[in-house]
């Protein structure tokens, strides 16, 4: 038994806003159907570190468990009669193409309406559906729209060029709102009867995820700025931040500077401005914690309640999980039949967990299966 086990998904999406948010909800359950091109999803053949994994994309086998695949010419007419048909059986639809790329090709939220009343319309897209951006056709990318939001401009040092996170973070936020659309949008359903359009977009959701510090600047009448020192956030105050030590890295979040005084047998500390000085006395700090390890610090501060970590990489922390035997790492097979290990569902549900399933499909794999016949 899975929360979702009643939900059929037609899945027409593609790179991460899409695939990210229907896997979620294929691991709890739903049915989901991929419909791709003859030749499959363009990102099966994204290179990931210059490198592939069994042949294809590490980012598309990270994305794609729990689905079918069914390959098709979306331009051929026997194509649309066919999803359709398939459609007065799904209860959601979930599109990421530009605006108007589905309705020209006679799939948008009116055709599939007309087979069942009640179906569940979702499209993810770069800039809305009927915005002055979308209508200009600008391509809906995290990088740009990192870039558009303030996102980037407000990462790093001030001295730094803006600064991009180092995962596609706008993509992966954007995603998890889709599915709380589409999860939404079924609670509707089931209680209204309705069934309805869901969209989500990039932009609003890099402007969303910036809601508090949009908040204090509208509201406060001011614009912060990024700190030289590297406060984390350019609205938070010392000691806030990355620091250096002998042998690594450290993170402290919030503190106040009289613990941290305290705690690093520095009274002097205690006398800076945690905002107006806040440069001065990160810095300060910094001399400090460079002269010893990470563990030193972290055995003098953690016990003193102070907010603090070390700074690890990737491989670290995946290292970690493994020596754990962590849930949060699977292996499935591959699309050569050999194992490889993803990333697992981070959602835990007490009565009604994930489960894996099905590994990422081959292109098509499930066309005759699906439609009762082979490629369109």
């Amino acid at each position: 038994m899975q929360a979702l086990d009643s939900i059929r998904i037609l899945d027409f999406t593609q790179m991460m806003l899409g695939p990210f948010a229907t896997q979620l909800l294929a691991d709890l359950g739903a049915d989901v159907i991929k419909v791709e091109r003859p030749d499959g999803e363009w990102e099966r053949d994204l290179a990931m570190m210059g490198g592939y994994v069994s042949g294809q994309s590490a980012a598309f086998l990270a994305m794609n468990r729990n689905k079918r695949s069914i390959a098709l010419d979306l331009k051929q007419p026997s194509t649309r009669a066919a999803l359709l048909e398939l459609a007065a059986t799904c209860d959601v639809v979930v599109e990421n193409f530009r605006p108007g790329v589905m309705d020209r090709l006679g799939l948008g939220y009116n055709d599939f309406k007309a087979v069942r009343a009640d179906i569940i319309y979702c499209s993810g897209s770069g800039w809305g559906q009927d915005t002055a951006f979308a209508k200009e056709g600008r391509p809906g990318q995290d990088l740009l729209i990192q870039a558009m939001s303030g996102l980037a401009a407000s990462t790093g040092r001030r001295s730094d060029p803006p600064t991009p996170a180092g995962t596609a973070i706008v993509d992966h936020a954007t995603a998890l709102t889709l599915a709380n659309g589409i999860l939404a949008a079924l609670i509707a359903r089931n209680t209204h009867g309705v069934g309805q359009r869901v969209e989500v977009d990039l932009y609003s959701v890099a402007i969303a995820m910036q809601c508090q510090e949009i908040s204090a600047q509208v509201n406060q009448n001011s614009e912060y700025q990024r700190s030289e020192s590297g406060i984390g956030q350019s609205w938070l105050s010392a000691p806030f931040g990355v620091y250096e030590t002998s042998d690594g890295w450290m993170a402290i979040a919030m503190a106040p500077l009289e613990d941290i005084a305290a705690a690093l047998e520095r009274p002097e500390l205690a006398g800076f401005d945690a905002w107006t000085e806040r440069d001065i006395a990160k810095q300060s700090i910094e001399r400090t914690i460079r002269t010893n390890t990470t563990r030193h610090w972290l055995d003098i501060l953690v016990p003193e309640g102070i907010w603090a970590a070390a700074v690890r990489t990737t491989k670290e922390a995946v290292d970690e999980l493994r020596d754990i035997d962590s849930d949060l790492l699977v292996t499935v097979d591959g699309p050569a039949g050999t194992p490889i290990e993803l990333v697992g569902c981070p959602i835990k549900l007490s009565a009604t967990p994930w489960q894996q399933r099905l590994s990422p499909p081959r292109v098509g794999e499930h066309t005759a299966e699906l439609l009762g016949r082979g490629k369109a």
